[in-house]
């Protein structure tokens, strides 16, 4: 019987092939709007709104009272202006939200807010007639950005904005809130700080905060309704603050206002602010306003017609097109200017095109040099655009001033991502030396790495050591703690200490960028979860009990970060630095490091430094030149005047799972 039917299915295939794919409109074609005012525009208190929709053969506007329910208490037919644009001027006055709706090929589609929106009601379906500018808290014409000298003195920490204070013991007030993440004075378990003062006190540069923009997978109408967690990495209006973080989602200003009110107060206390954004794809496709307005234009295909699929999410944006790019860039551009925004990470970057990613830079360059912009240097899938084409890793050397996410070094020293029961370099795995001084250097050329031993990238993909985020967790899978549990199952909670601090230490003291996700320096866990986006608070809320548990271990991530602030030698900003400074030692064992950093390397007041890296359960020793050293280091104790003094004179014994760091002093 089941042969017979597959016979038939096959013969019925085979005599009935499937219809093929309608030809795809031809988008090279369609008029290319270059004006600077899409969107609601405002002189004074009148607004006028411009809609790109170039197929359509006509478009309303249609006003309301409230951002959700009711009838339209106006509609406006809005006029064909230039490019493929549709303009309607609002009378003075106008309050209340809008949507805008499309007439092509004879049918209405959806009602939907434009891709510009600047504000918005609750859950993102209608925009608001308001002008962003005139809503903001005291102060904040007088906001400046914390000072930056170079891009490698950037210390970056990521955080969710719930998971900051949601914890009953965080001491913050709103929790859950925008509000709660800029509120300070806060204190948890036996007196610890908590929250904002937290991420200062740990001597943070930058603070990455998982997507703020509007997303659609809360419902911001039921904020207390169990389970209400996502990350939000499913957009819906890519230039509007997250309602569900601000007190009240149905007033349009409060979002806006308490947003800047979290900007200001971090630049109040030194902290520079990323937004991690999402202009891969969005959070669904037929429904989008891309596709009630312009029909295909906004995303890929593959050849049969189906969206294709680079993001793992359901559809990939079709950034390389003009009028994508265009809002791609003006949407950066707007949070930096409107939100003074210092930083932008790129979730899976490498899906965006390069000329987009060149466009974003020079756009922010018209601001502030010093804004920082970085991304995942990769796709979670195939793509229809050309892999020359794309903003990966490979191509960074075409993406000046850019930096990349180095998975080499992640992986090298905590173990495959996604195998989670494989250790790496840090607990014992053989065999991943190369990987890990990969990312010691800042992925750049270096004499001394055999680039075929690295295990993702057999050639260098950074130009400079700025352009390069040194990392070994993030959001994404586990955090380093349950890591080291699962893929050391045999070890004591103190083994597994001196993996974690090894495991950061590396990244703290390699060249380029490094990064942090916020509580992994108290042992941050999940209960072992792989990927968290939309488990509860339970799981994801930063449990400051363990700050108190684990202060040494807290105290020894501050110091380190002290270190590196403190000593530019491990901070060097140009290739060519770290290619004159560092020398890798020679004749190590299998499972140890070690390298100098010599002649004063960036102008260090420490003139020679030895850093040893022993991945080795047991200890083991390392040849050094004979001389007198100064400990700085030793495995979790830190101490920049000195823990003792050695005399050498032919090498250094380096207890196993640890790191010596040494200062010749004659």
């Amino acid at each position: 019987m089941i042969r017979s039917f597959l016979l038939l299915v096959l013969l019925s295939t085979t005599h009935h092939p499937a219809p093929a794919a309608p030809p795809r409109p031809d988008f090279d074609s369609y008029p290319i709007y270059r004006g600077p005012d899409l969107g609601l525009t405002w002189r004074g208190p009148q607004a006028t709104l411009r809609v790109w929709a170039p197929t359509a053969e006509a478009l309303h506007l249609r006003l309301y009272a409230a951002g959700t329910g009711g009838q339209p208490t106006a509609t406006y037919a809005m006029a064909k202006a230039q490019d493929g644009t549709w303009t309607y001027a609002l009378p003075a006055g106008t309050a209340g939200f809008y949507t805008v709706q499309a007439t092509i090929a004879g049918a209405k589609m959806a009602e939907v807010a434009d891709p510009y929106a600047h504000a918005v009601g609750i859950n993102g379906r209608r925009g608001a007639v308001l002008n962003p500018s005139a809503v903001s808290p005291p102060g904040w014409p007088d906001d400046l950005r914390p000072a930056l000298k170079q891009t490698t003195d950037a210390v970056i920490g990521e955080v969710h904005v719930r998971d900051l204070s949601m914890h009953p013991q965080s001491g913050i007030k709103r929790k859950g809130k925008y509000l709660g993440v800029a509120q300070l004075g806060t204190r948890g378990p036996e007196g610890v700080t908590t929250g904002l003062e937290h991420l200062v006190e740990l001597g943070l540069t930058h603070v990455h905060l998982l997507p703020t923009n509007d997303f659609a997978s809360i419902d911001e109408a039921a904020p207390a309704r169990a389970n209400r967690y996502n990350w939000g990495y499913d957009p819906l209006n890519y230039s509007v603050p997250e309602g569900s973080y601000s007190t009240n989602a149905a007033d349009p200003t409060a979002r806006i206002s308490e947003f800047k009110q979290l900007v200001e107060n971090l630049h109040g206390q030194g902290l520079r602010v990323v937004l991690d954004v999402v202009y891969n794809h969005t959070a669904d496709a037929a429904r989008s306003n891309f596709e009630q307005l312009v029909p295909g234009y906004y995303y890929r295909h593959n050849p049969d017609g189906t969206l294709s699929n680079a993001t793992a999410c359901g559809n990939e944006v079709a950034s390389e097109r003009p009028m994508v790019r265009k809002l791609i860039v003006e949407s950066v551009a707007y949070w930096a200017r409107e939100y003074h925004a210092d930083g932008f990470r790129f979730d899976l970057m490498g899906v965006l095109d390069i000329e987009t990613m060149r466009a974003v830079r020079v756009a922010l360059d018209q601001q502030d040099h010093s804004i920082l912009l970085y991304g995942e240097g990769w796709t979670a899938g195939p793509s229809p655009l050309p892999e020359a084409q794309r903003a990966v890793k490979a191509n960074m050397p075409r993406l000046d001033r850019i930096a990349a996410f180095g998975d080499e070094l992640r992986d090298g020293v905590k173990g495959h991502y996604a195998r989670q029961t494989e250790p790496g370099f840090a607990s014992g795995q053989p065999g991943l030396e190369e990987s890990v001084k990969f990312g010691i250097v800042g992925a750049i050329q270096h004499p001394q790495l055999d680039y075929k031993k690295v295990n993702y990238s057999q050639t260098p993909w950074a130009s400079s050591p700025a352009q390069a985020i040194n990392y070994v967790a993030c959001h994404d899978d586990m955090v380093l703690w349950d890591k080291l549990a699962v893929s050391n199952p045999g070890a004591s909670e103190a083994q597994r200490l001196k993996m974690d601090v090894l495991s950061n230490t590396i990244v703290f003291t390699s060249q380029g960028i490094p990064f942090l996700p916020v509580g992994d320096e108290f042992l941050r866990t999940k209960g072992r979860s792989h990927n968290s986006y939309n488990l509860p608070d339970s799981v994801n809320q930063l449990d400051w009990a363990r700050k108190a548990k684990y202060r040494p271990v807290y105290e020894f991530y501050r110091k380190l970060i002290g270190l590196r602030r403190d000593h530019p030698a491990f901070r060097l900003s140009t290739a060519e630095l770290v290619q004159q400074h560092l020398d890798f030692l020679p004749n190590t064992h299998q499972g140890i490091i070690a390298y100098q950093l010599k002649n004063s390397a960036g102008g260090d007041a420490w003139q020679n430094i030895v850093v040893i890296f022993n991945g080795n359960t047991s200890a083991d020793s390392v040849a050094l030149p004979r001389g007198t050293y100064k400990v700085v280091l030793r495995g979790d104790q830190i101490n920049q005047d000195g823990l003792d003094v050695l005399e050498v004179m032919s090498g250094v014994q380096v207890p196993g799972s640890s790191a010596l760091i040494l200062v010749r002093i004659e």
